[in-house]
């Protein structure tokens, strides 16, 4: 087991508070990322809860026991560092060895726990190397063999990946997910990167300022943010925000007039008042070329190939507006006076940036983690 329950948490320096009462629960065998800006507080918060630092006030619990005065090992967890921290006159062999050698683990036991570790990260043919003989993404699995060696119930990785390049971080994504479907251990993960949040999680518990800001399933979180922080931290690019004043409110639904004189309206209600300045949403793959419901005015200013994929910016209005484009008998195909979208891909925001509408799908209040695919 290995569920994990932050109560209130709060950690001052001085008199700079990085946590701000922090409530969580983290299902056990759950893949969970904190990720948020710079200075967010998801660091401190791992550190609380790996007992590296001790949180000024508030509970830690693993499986409903209180873990406030527990170390780090007397808490069963392992830990993956940006930093691989590989002993540099110790093979590969010797490296994943070491915690199971400081442990007392017997001889036999040891060297068949280090064999199939090596088999589960891929790495059998390298463990008479030394670590100045390793790539990037070799020391890094070996990190993680280190770590997991020990058959921790929790997993935590303090941004493992950002020494890597583009195509090691994809790599090793996809082993983490792996290890993580062959363990069912639970694994907290910290990251700045919104891309590897969406890649790696069951949940995703986005922070700013020491506090959380949204907490649900990577596709939760994209479909209906909580709020404009959430909305165009997820995604990339982000997404389309543009102002507009309430013409008609009520339980029927809504409708609005943007800066560009279009009209909008939604068939679900909304919770503002007529005349009220709020904020539309929708993301760039829910403007399209093809006619729809609602047509907005589009000027396009340049477009980017990508490849498989591309993208068209432009402006509606006043208001900047990037859309995704699809491609017909092989080329891209941009508008040239107008994007089109539907009613449901509408998201509203009010003043205080915080969203008018309820979520288009009941957001589970559990993660499931029936739904991954086999390893």
């Amino acid at each position: 087991m290995g569920s994990i329950r932050f109560r209130n948490v709060r950690k001052s320096y001085g008199a700079v508070e990085a946590l701000k009462g922090i409530d969580l629960e983290i299902p056990d065998g759950a893949f969970a990322v904190f990720v948020g800006p710079s200075g967010c507080g998801k660091t401190t918060l791992m550190r609380v809860l790996s007992g590296l630092d001790m949180q000024t006030s508030g509970d830690v619990e693993f499986d409903g026991r209180q873990m406030n005065e527990a170390t780090p090992a007397e808490r069963g967890i392992g830990m993956v560092f940006q930093s691989y921290a590989l002993y540099p006159h110790m093979s590969v062999r010797e490296n994943l060895g070491f915690p199971l050698k400081m442990s007392n683990m017997a001889a036999a036991a040891s060297r068949s726990r280090v064999e199939e570790v090596a088999r589960i990260l891929q790495i059998e043919h390298l463990m008479e190397r030394r670590p100045s003989q390793l790539s990037g993404g070799q020391k890094q699995r070996v990190a993680i063999g280190r770590t997991i060696a020990l058959d921790r119930k929790v997993f935590l990785f303090d941004e493992p990946l950002s020494n890597l390049d583009a195509d090691l971080r994809v790599e090793m994504r996809l082993e983490l997910q792996r290890l993580h479907r062959r363990l069912g251990s639970t694994m907290v993960y910290v990251t700045h990167d919104q891309v590897e949040a969406m890649a790696l999680a069951d949940m995703i518990v986005i922070m700013r300022g020491g506090e959380i800001e949204q907490v649900g399933s990577p596709e939760a979180l994209y479909r209906d943010p909580a709020n404009l922080f959430v909305a165009t931290f997820l995604g990339s690019p982000k997404m389309n925000l543009m102002s507009g004043k309430v013409t008609r409110a009520g339980p029927s639904g809504a409708r609005f007039v943007l800066g560009s004189g279009s009209e909008i309206a939604l068939d679900r209600p909304v919770l503002a008042a007529v005349g009220d300045t709020v904020t539309l949403g929708v993301r760039p793959e829910d403007l399209r070329v093809d006619a729809d419901v609602i047509a907005l005015p589009f000027e396009p200013e340049m477009v980017e190939n990508l490849g498989p994929t591309g993208f068209a910016y432009g402006t509606t209005g006043d208001e900047r507006i990037v859309l995704q484009l699809v491609r017909r008998n092989g080329a891209f195909v941009v508008p040239q006076a107008s994007v089109h979208t539907n009613p449901g891909a509408i998201r509203v925001f009010g003043s205080n940036g915080n969203r008018l509408t309820e979520p288009t799908e009941p957001i589970a209040t559990e993660i499931n983690l029936t739904q991954r695919a086999p390893a």
